[in-house]
């Protein structure tokens, strides 16, 4: 029994084994004999894809595929860097613009100022020519003038004359209170001459003491700004106390009583003379 079995399994190996090598040359002999339809299985098998039949244009449409992504991504990168470059060229000349726009206001006010100070330092060179032309005429009109000696008054008539504020007639300069309100408006208008306040009253200084202290060689400085007395200023020099009863010129410095040299002289009365401005002249009264 073992036997017949053995026999079996050596005849089918050989069955199997002649079976296998008969089908190999039944192949091998149909690709000989060029049978269509294994041929055409095995092309549509065997066919190449598209991109494996055109080797050669790969290499190419990547080349070009490449370029134009590269092309796009410079486009890309100065898009936005021509971008700020067009914005800051609208906005410089607005930035220029707003940077004159404060230069020529400074400019303007540096002008103003500046012909403000002009036309002031005009008005004042003006008045201080009115004045002098002033002055000059009365001296023309006057060649041969004279100083008048002063007449004889006694103290009593001094001080009734002083009382009775005798200085302020005919529309003369009234006193205030404090040293910068007795500064003239208009100094050309506003002062008084001792002959248009209908002449001086006060008391006269001997004339012995009057040429040792007084007169234009004996000038001085008040070195110290005067009190209010009366509602004028009131300063001392050679023994006696002097009332200013004209305003002090708008154009003279606040402390010109420290800084010029100033002298007393009579001519219809008393008055204080500026060396720096010698065609000013301020009445002056003795105060007792």
């Amino acid at each position: 029994m073992q036997f017949v079995r053995a026999m079996s399994a050596v005849a089918l190996l050989l069955l199997l084994g002649t079976a296998i090598p008969g089908n190999a040359q039944q192949d091998r002999n149909d690709e000989k004999n060029g049978k269509p339809e294994r041929q055409q299985g095995r092309g549509q098998r065997e066919e190449p894809p598209a991109q494996q039949q055109h080797p050669q244009r790969q290499p190419q449409q990547r080349q070009e595929q490449r370029g134009q992504q590269q092309q796009g991504q410079r486009r890309g990168r100065e898009q936005p860097a021509q971008q700020p470059q067009a914005q800051e060229q609208r906005q410089q000349p607005q930035r220029q613009q707003r940077v004159q726009q404060p230069e020529q206001q400074q400019r303007d006010q540096q002008q103003q100022g500046q012909r403000s100070e002009q036309q002031q330092v005009q008005r004042t060179q003006q008045q201080q020519r009115d004045q002098q032309q002033r002055v000059q005429q009365s001296q023309q009109r006057l060649p041969d003038r004279q100083i008048q000696q002063p007449p004889l008054r006694n103290r009593q008539q001094a001080v009734a004359w002083q009382q009775q504020r005798g200085w302020a007639k005919q529309g003369a300069w009234q006193g205030q209170s404090t040293w910068q309100q007795n500064r003239a408006r208009s100094w050309a208008s506003d002062h008084r001459s001792w002959t248009q306040r209908g002449g001086y009253g006060g008391y006269y200084i001997p004339q012995a003491s009057f040429g040792l202290y007084f007169g234009s060689d004996h000038w001085f400085r008040m070195r110290s700004r005067p009190t209010m007395y009366m509602g004028y200023p009131r300063f001392a020099y050679g023994g006696y106390s002097f009332l200013l009863v004209d305003p002090w010129p708008e154009y003279w410095a606040d402390d010109w009583y420290a800084t010029d040299d100033v002298y007393i002289d009579y001519d219809d009365g008393y008055y204080l003379y500026n060396r720096r401005y010698p065609y000013i002249r301020m009445a002056v009264t003795i105060a007792l």
